[in-house]
């Protein structure tokens, strides 16, 4: 059985191949031609938790599951906050041909995802990014964005100030793009065009008031129910789009607490992001929209990109 550990996903899972892999895999489970389920997620101590996420590619194509424990904490101690393994199974013979490190291709592909999502719904001039956050998926988001858009700056918030420092000085070296840090989320995003919501926060750190009409939102950091990223009033006032429909009407935590609020109701969800990526649903309808895409994960950009990377080095000299 073969194994892809962490420095080879990352040196050969470049945003260039990862997105396209993605773009096909968020658009197929709405088609109807992927197999799913949802999460589970086994609640731990300390705010960690452990997902299962088990899923096909299609009838006939390579299947597995992904195992993610997932401690935030992590960060501080400089160690990845994903840990896992994906598991891919031939569909030919059932057999387990291949593990890989599960913790970077979930950094990459997520990150991914946001920017399919970003060239989908935010205005084709759209140039200022905010990140509320300076973690891991704040700096492959950063990465991502700057392949679908060409950004002209960067604003970072994040609740430790010297943190938050040291990351926009790495991130202005690495994509050559000013980038400003503050002590405030309402300055953060005031005048940006792409927001992304990368935190642990388990209470709303982003209102709706603050963010500027014709925004493009990608809501990250809540995976399950409970945590909440961004207010009522910043959902209700959204175009809201779903990586899956059925996943943000079971653990897309801002949409239940909105709707609980007796604000919205789940036709709020006026579609899922791969029925945009097909044409069958219209995204951004007008320059002054707010679109919002809530980003859980499906098992299948993991499966997919995973999968490709099996498939690649079988297929070269070295494999």
């Amino acid at each position: 059985m073969r194994l892809i550990d962490r420095e080879e996903v990352a040196r050969r899972l470049t945003y260039d191949m990862a997105i396209p892999i993605v773009r096909e895999a968020m658009s197929a489970p709405s088609a109807g031609t992927t197999r799913q389920q949802l999460r589970s997620i086994i609640p731990l101590a300390q705010g960690r938790m452990f997902g299962i996420m088990p899923g096909a590619l299609g009838e006939t194509a390579p299947f597995g599951a992904k195992l993610i424990s997932v401690f935030p904490d992590n960060f501080a101690k400089g160690v990845q906050s994903h840990q896992g393994v994906i598991v891919l199974f031939d569909p030919q013979t059932g057999a387990p041909v291949c593990v890989v490190h599960a913790g970077e291709v979930t950094a990459i592909r997520t990150a991914a995802a946001s920017a399919v999502a970003t060239h989908a719904l935010a205005r084709p001039e759209a140039s200022r990014l905010a990140l509320l956050g300076y973690g891991e998926q704040a700096m492959t988001h950063a990465r991502a964005i700057a392949k679908v858009r060409k950004l002209s700056a960067i604003s970072v918030w994040g609740r430790d100030a010297v943190r938050s420092q040291a990351f926009a000085r790495k991130l202005e070296t690495e994509v050559g793009v000013p980038v400003v840090t503050h002590a405030e989320v309402e300055p953060a995003v005031s005048d940006a065009d792409i927001i992304c919501t990368l935190t642990p926060a388990a209470e709303p750190i982003l209102k709706g008031a603050w963010v500027a009409p014709g925004a493009h939102l990608n809501l990250v950091g809540s995976s399950y129910a409970g945590p909440v990223e961004v207010d009522n009033d910043l959902v209700v006032a959204s175009r809201f789009i779903a990586d899956s429909r059925e996943g943000v009407l079971r653990q897309g935590a801002e949409f239940l607490r909105a709707k609980e609020a007796g604000l919205i109701g789940d036709d709020h969800i006026v579609a899922e992001i791969g029925e945009v990526l097909s044409g069958k649903i219209e995204g951004r309808r007008s320059a002054e929209e707010i679109t919002a895409y809530k980003s859980l994960g499906h098992v299948v950009q993991d499966l997919a990109t995973a999968w490709a990377l099996h498939v690649d080095h079988e297929a070269s000299p070295q494999g």
